[in-house]
């Protein structure tokens, strides 16, 4: 029998930073938790969640990772000492992991189904005008030149849809739409839209 064979645990590394690692194979001690592997990093205050054959699921918190690299015919393998935590105190520590965030409509849903709906908030009076903008384009190129045009409506949309829409970008982007008029107007207007 290998030590492989001993970790009869599925085990998940919960992150401090928020990271989620899945399907860990340990033995689970008293006061020990064995893991044969060297490609992920434990480090102290972690959590690792043990779910049991009878639906039961308890928290350990890491208090020494005890990395050991290889040594002969031995792998590099954690030995941790852990402590146990109770319910209330699994879930809190749980609910204190910090997740970093970013971007237009951004969110995290950490065992749950998302329900939500997606909007982005466009001045109405910038809609208008991209509307008008995808009009102009279509009233102007022939059909096999409105696609590639549209896609750079789209993008400009998108910028103003962003929460840091930039004003380089909007204008780089106009700049690839035709040399029209009614065009120009409307770029005009789009990036007095964004100040600066």
């Amino acid at each position: 029998m290998t030590f492989s064979d001993m970790l009869n645990d599925n085990v998940t590394l919960l992150k401090k930073n928020g990271d989620r690692v899945e399907g860990i194979k340990a033995s689970v001690q008293a006061k020990n938790i064995f893991i044969n592997r060297s490609d992920i990093l434990i480090e102290t205050g972690d959590l690792i969640q043990r779910n049991m054959s009878n639906g039961g699921e308890e928290t350990y918190e890491i208090i020494d990772p005890g990395f050991h690299e290889r040594f002969h015919g031995i792998e590099a393998h954690y030995q941790m000492t852990h402590r146990k935590l109770g319910l209330p105190e699994a879930k809190a520590a749980v609910k204190s992991i910090t997740y970093h965030i970013s971007g237009p409509n951004a969110r995290v849903n950490n065992h749950s189904t998302d329900n939500s709906v997606n909007t982005v908030n466009i001045n109405p009076d910038v809609a208008e005008h991209i509307s008008m903008l995808r009009q102009e384009v279509k009233h102007l190129l022939p059909d096999q030149e409105q696609k590639p045009a549209l896609e750079v409506v789209d993008a400009i949309e998108g910028q103003f849809g962003s929460s840091a829409p930039s004003k380089v970008v909007v204008k780089t982007l106009l700049g690839a739409l035709p040399s029209a008029g009614s065009i120009a107007s409307i770029g005009s207007f789009l990036l007095s839209a964004l100040g600066g």
